[in-house]
């Protein structure tokens, strides 16, 4: 009797140990959630909640676009006329699966009115400012009645836009007026937002591997001016043109260009002595860079190059740089870069490039 109930004792006791053995070794070595890849505790790469940060250090995609119209311009008559042209412009990273990581949204509308005998009568040093640099002072808050200036609800769509397909925003349901009306999307944006899907689904369609690796922070900079505008007389038709630098880049943690592009547009209505209008409002503006060779720079260029070229040349230079290494390339009288590394390859005006790409930087 006493041997059977010292083996019983025994048995509990080792099972007690081994129970006790199984808890130490469960709490140093926790069961991997995934059976192959425990996520990390150190912060160093969290796990991905809803597919908006892929892993440091991988490849993306830089995309941009711009659409233009010249469909609010206006002959002279009564009142003065109006050569508006209106261009929205998109820059966005893209990871592998075509889903968008980071996207800006903004647009440049400009002005420039004439009088009924084709007078220019705007300002020609007049530097147009875009609607995110406006801000409050766009007036679609104190003027239109609107619960958001412009500038937040494009920043709402752009953020809305993250994580997203191009073919998850085509599927954006919208009211008569275009407008939102998913109830996340309606409550930060009332404004129509086909323009805004359209240049996004350009701008993702763009899109390659310049560079840009996944925590590169994504940058748009814009610089517009009216200069070359001009009077209409009797043998040669007035202008007002819109010239529009655009540059998108992506940069590094120090500050570095990880990827650049740099872009134009000539958006020019023309009218003649009498104040109307001759050009076709409803004609395609096309960038200097989708224009590529039909630009027709390259027959008068010194260096026999097109201006998408030079301005490519231009954009990979400045990759590697920081900002305060752009603003510091040496130009010429004309704007043209001066330096020996450089004025092989490029011999169009930089200057407002520059500007563009300090703008982007600095956002």
């Amino acid at each position: 009797m006493n041997k059977k109930l010292l083996m019983a004792l025994s048995l509990v006791l080792v099972i007690i140990m081994l129970v006790g053995c199984t808890n130490n070794a469960n709490k140093n070595n926790p069961p991997k959630t995934d059976g192959e890849n425990p996520p990390k505790t150190d912060g160093t790469n969290p796990p991905k909640t809803d597919g908006t940060n892929p892993p440091a250090g991988e490849t993306l995609k830089t995309g941009y676009a711009v659409s233009t119209s010249l469909g609010s311009s206006k002959d002279a008559g009564e009142k003065d006329g109006l050569a508006q042209v209106d261009s929205t412009v998109v820059a966005v990273t893209v990871d592998k699966d075509g889903k968008i990581v980071e996207c800006i949204i903004d647009a440049v509308q400009t002005k420039i009115n004439f009088s009924k005998d084709g007078k220019v009568l705007s300002d020609l040093a007049t530097v147009v400012k875009s609607k995110n640099e406006l801000g409050a002072d766009y007036g679609m808050v104190k003027f239109g009645g609107a619960k958001k200036e412009w500038n937040e609800q494009a920043a709402a769509m752009a953020q809305y836009a993250v994580g997203k397909t191009v073919a998850e925003l085509k599927g954006i349901a919208v009211n008569e007026k275009g407008a939102p009306t998913d109830a996340d999307l309606a409550a930060s944006v009332t404004i129509g937002i086909k323009g805004f899907v359209d240049t996004i689904e350009k701008a993702v369609g763009n899109a390659t591997d310049m560079g840009a690796k996944a925590g590169d922070k994504l940058g748009l900079g814009t610089v517009t001016t009216i200069a070359k505008s001009a009077d209409a007389t009797a043998e040669k038709e007035g202008q007002g043109q819109a010239y529009s630098y655009y540059t998108v880049l992506t940069a590094g943690a120090d500050g570095k260009v990880t990827s650049c592009i740099v872009d134009a547009t000539q958006g020019t209505v023309k009218f003649d002595a009498t104040g109307k209008i001759t050009s076709d409002l409803a004609a395609e503006v096309r960038t200097k860079n989708e224009l590529g060779d039909a630009y027709g720079m390259k027959k008068s260029s010194g260096i026999q190059k097109e201006w998408n070229e030079q301005a490519k040349a231009f954009a990979d230079y400045v990759v590697g740089k920081t900002a305060e290494e752009v603003k510091g390339i040496a130009i010429n009288e004309k704007g043209a870069p001066s330096g020996a590394d450089l004025t092989a390859s490029v011999t169009v005006g930089v200057k407002d490039i520059i500007e563009a790409i300090e703008k982007a930087l600095s956002k």
